[in-house]
């Protein structure tokens, strides 16, 4: 059985780590080359840069900072926001990342998917949906959460399957930032009508809640807050979901 792995995020806002509340009421959280050394040293299974604002400034993604935070990290390094074209995805494997990932240039051009799929392979290839309930289904948004797309998130999730996604990273709008626990609902139809790995994201505050999602088949979680204001470190976190059989790498 594949270790379950643990993903810390650097939500980027004008070249520092921030982080906010159902991506609203965005705070200061840090540096973000140390905060990346600090969690590495703590036994991070990967990190994501995304950079925030980029897509809605329509803007290309910082690529000095990228390329800063990945000369310092040896773990899996996943860089996103504001990508539109292969061109920028050479650019920013280049300048040191892993692994990219696509949101809004995904919802806006299906094809592109496809088309980065061959390029970088689908194992490099993560697909970010932001999804908030509208009453009726759970709904794609793009745009840092700031554009309803109309689109059902289940059935986004299985077309970017088909397309040659290798990764979800599944954010939901609804408990982001909140520490109250993953959406529980919302990532379980997902992981039930994909076959490749989802990560869990958007509300983590405590190790029970890391639990819960891997319990119901997320392949990763996904945290930023309870990191980066030393509610845990990753070494607590990876020992309580040890402690409770989940397979989990332990330095």
């Amino acid at each position: 059985m594949l270790a379950k792995r643990i993903i810390a995020a650097l939500d980027i806002k004008e070249g520092r780590v921030v982080k906010g509340i159902k991506f609203q009421n965005i705070r200061d959280a840090g540096d973000p080359v140390e905060l990346a050394k600090r969690y590495e040293e703590e036994g991070i299974d990967e990190i994501v840069f995304l950079d925030i604002t980029a897509s809605h400034e329509k803007r290309q993604i910082l690529l000095d900072l990228v390329k800063r935070i990945a000369e310092e990290i040896y773990v899996p390094f996943t860089v996103g926001g504001g990508i539109k074209s292969i061109e920028e995805i050479r650019e920013i494997i280049k300048s040191g990342a892993d692994k990219v990932f696509l949101n809004t240039a995904a919802v806006d051009n299906p094809k592109l998917v496809s088309e980065v799929a061959k390029v970088v392979g689908s194992a490099n290839l993560v697909i970010a949906i932001d999804a908030k309930w509208n009453g009726k289904f759970w709904e794609v948004y793009t745009h840092g959460g700031r554009k309803a797309r109309g689109i059902d998130a289940v059935d986004w999730a299985k077309e970017v399957e088909c397309l040659g996604a290798g990764e979800i990273l599944l954010t939901s709008m609804d408990t982001d930032g909140t520490q109250e626990g993953f959406d529980i609902p919302l990532t379980k139809a997902i992981v039930e009508a994909v076959d490749i790995p989802v990560i869990a994201s958007g509300g983590a505050g405590s190790p029970e809640h890391f639990y819960e999602a891997f319990e119901i088949g997320a392949s990763a979680a996904l945290a930023a807050s309870i990191f980066h204001y030393g509610k845990y470190t990753v070494r607590e976190l990876k020992k309580y979901l040890a402690r409770r059989g989940v397979n989990v790498r332990l330095e």
